[in-house]
């Protein structure tokens, strides 16, 4: 398997798990300032290497009261704010073509949304930023249907891709795992990544917005680590009860560092 190259962070063949977390999406810039800071330092301690998400704007809510972020301008400079002081990798995600070339110009992973990775234009337009590419796996996609999602990048000469997988679509309002996913995408050529924190959402769970089973993310991610993965996925908060977007599915801050733990303990006995 090629490895993926982020700055000095290797991803794949064989290199240590990383981590890509922080909040949902861009609360206020205090906020994910401070939360980068501290996962930073859980990070660096455990010597795992990280790389902080949090989205601009979530256009994909249920509900047109739902928050969404700050928006493309603020949010981007936010998010280069974090870079620059943390000195740490950023991944977002973007919704439609018009923000590609801007957040690409601050991003170093651009991410294409679950919904729309069958969306040939924007994953394109993406691809040919020469950025590191993390599609996630529609809830609604066998495994073997991000086959020609991957094509459609490497039509672009970009191999720098990632692969994550966030649950299937179980009956309504309801996702499930399947860890199997993990090893057929990893035959594919290029690093998986298992997004713990959406694998146990609710979609539309509340009526106007998603639940989540928080209390199965940790298993989840032992799970996905002993199985065979090239990093997780973890939306964290400091209060995930309080959080404007997806609080269900966050962990608290305060359980990050006991589950790299584990999760590291998992990776050295395999």
């Amino acid at each position: 398997m090629p490895q993926v190259n982020l700055g000095k962070i290797r991803i794949g063949a064989g290199n240590p798990l990383v981590l890509i977390a922080g909040p949902c999406v861009i609360e206020s810039e205090s906020h994910c300032l401070e939360t980068a800071g501290m996962i930073k330092e859980i990070a660096a301690k455990l010597n795992v290497p990280f790389i902080f998400k949090s989205s601009f704007d979530k256009a994909n809510r249920l509900s047109i009261d739902s928050f969404r972020g700050p928006g493309l301008k603020k949010g981007l400079e936010i998010l280069n704010k974090v870079k620059q002081k943390l000195k740490v990798p950023l991944l977002s995600d973007i919704h439609c073509q018009k923000e590609i070339a801007e957040a690409a110009s601050v991003l170093d992973i651009i991410q294409i949304p679950a919904f729309l990775c069958r969306q040939t234009d924007i994953v394109v337009a993406a691809a040919r930023t020469g950025k590191v590419v993390n599609i996630k796996k529609g809830q609604f996609l066998a495994p073997w249907d991000i086959l020609p999602v991957i094509k459609k990048i490497e039509s672009t000469d970009n191999r720098k891709i990632l692969l994550t997988e966030r649950g299937v679509c179980f009956g309504y309002n309801n996702l499930v795992t399947d860890l199997r996913s993990l090893g057929i995408m990893r035959e594919f050529g290029y690093p998986v990544i298992f997004d713990a924190t959406h694998s146990v959402q609710l979609p539309g769970g509340k009526g106007g917005s998603s639940g989540g089973q928080r209390e199965f993310v940790s298993g989840l991610a032992r799970a996905a680590a002993a199985f065979g993965c090239d990093g997780l996925f973890l939306e964290v908060h400091l209060s995930p009860d309080r959080a404007l977007c997806d609080g269900s599915n966050m962990i608290n801050l305060k359980e990050l560092e006991k589950l790299l733990r584990q999760v590291k303990k998992i990776e050295g006995a395999l």
